[in-house]
This record gives C-alpha cells, structure tokens and sequence, in this order.
C-alpha cells in the first residue's frame, strides 16, 4: 500500500490483535539528505533483459533518510553500529508532541510539558513529534525546529536511552556544534532521525528502529510502531467478534 499525499505511511492492519505501522521515509534515487553529506544514486547495474536477474547497484550515506546515530558519528572513539544491541533500538517508547512551532524555534522542556505530563521515569525510548515530517521533501526541511539541549538533558536524566525525532536533526541543521548529539550521544545513547507518520501514535507504544547490519557511525533502519489491539466492538452491551 503507496503512502498517500499528505506523506503518512501505511499502516498494515493486524486485526483486533492491533497493527504494524512504518514509521520510515522510503529510500529512492536523489532523495533528500543532510546537508554535505553523500548523494543517494540508485541505478540498475544488471537487468532482467541482459542479465537475466534485477539488481539495483547503490550509493548513499550512512545517515541517509530514517536512521539511527552510533556514539561514534560524534564521539571519538565512541560506539559503533557494530556495539550497538539490537534490544537497544526495540522497546517501549513516550510520544511527546510539539506541534505548530516557527521554523528554526528552539522547544525547551516548557513546550514539551505542554503535551502532556512527562513521567518522571521514561521508558528506554522518547519520540518527539514536531509535525516536521511533510517537510523532508522540501527545501523547507532544514530550518526545522530543534530541541534544546537541557530539556535533552533532562530526558536523559529520566531514564531515556534513544532519542528519536521527525526531523533532520534535535540539533538545528547548519547551526553551531551538535549540543544535544553530544548530551545523548556523549554519554553513550543513541539517536534516530527523520522519522514520519507520527500522527496516528499514541502517547505509550511499542517501537523497533531495525538497522542494517553496517558497523560504523549509524545506519538507516526500517522504523516500526506496534499498535495496540482495538478493544472488540460492543452491540447493544454484547461483545462482537471481528
């Protein structure tokens, strides 16, 4: 199922035992990066015609469209992708939505507060929903907002391992340093980046950013949220079955 317009991804529907919904930009040919780093370039390097098989011959980043940071993309001598567990990047994760910000405005943890109460004790994983998703194909994208690097702080002192965001970076693209990489990745988190299709999450969900098996700086993954089972239908106070 093609994503529709408006850039949410499908959601592949489980039944009542609840759903599976991708949370990761497509990778295509010249698709949108960070600035300076390498260019996606897809071509077929054998075809069915000539070759008798298809294949697509690829060059990209590491960090190209969804993906995941290793301590080392900004830590000398920090964790690689090849240090990084897979239990990691898989588990329960906390929504916090920041919609409706200026381009290039810094949210601190006032603005995260007011989506609702944060616990006190995070789960593993925080997701930050600024609404940024759409922009990715557009030059727009790289004046995202970004998050300031002492509410990171205090995500990290709540007990988050993986910050997880909608945009090119928590950090404002083409700024001065990379603060809250440092805060997370610095002390030997993780961070995963451009995500999309964040609208239909709830606050509380289960998540896995599964990365390829590459063992340097990061990686791109194939982001999944694991929806929870609807509650049965009820028809006149009888429970029907679906």
């Amino acid at each position: 199922m093609p994503a529709d317009r408006s850039g949410r991804p499908p959601f592949h529907d489980l039944g009542s035992g609840g759903g599976l919904s991708d949370l990761s930009h497509p990778i295509h040919d010249r698709m949108p990066v960070y600035p300076g780093d390498p260019q996606v370039l897809l071509s077929p390097a054998l075809t069915l015609d000539r070759d008798g098989v298809a294949v697509t011959a690829m060059r990209m980043g590491s960090h190209t469209g969804t993906h995941v940071d290793a301590p080392s993309h900004t830590v000398a001598g920090g964790r690689t992708m090849a240090d990084v567990r897979l239990d990691e990047l898989v588990g329960d994760a906390f929504v916090l939505r920041v919609r409706g910000l200026d381009e290039g405005q810094v949210y601190d943890w006032d603005l995260l507060e007011k989506s609702g109460p944060i616990p006190e004790a995070l789960p593993p994983i925080v997701i930050i929903d600024t609404g940024w998703a759409p922009w990715f194909g557009d030059e727009r994208r790289t004046r995202h907002p970004a998050l300031a690097p002492r509410a990171a702080r205090e995500l990290l002192r709540r007990g988050m391992h993986v910050l997880a965001v909608d945009t090119l970076s928590p950090d404002p693209t083409g700024g001065e340093g990379f603060p809250v990489h440092e805060a997370v990745l610095g002390t030997d988190r993780l961070i995963v980046e451009n995500l999309r299709g964040l609208d239909e999450l709830p606050t509380r969900v289960r998540v896995g950013f599964f990365p390829l098996r590459l063992g340097g700086d990061g990686a791109p993954v194939r982001a999944v949220a694991f929806l929870p089972a609807r509650p049965p239908a009820i028809d006149g106070g009888t429970l029907v079955s679906e």
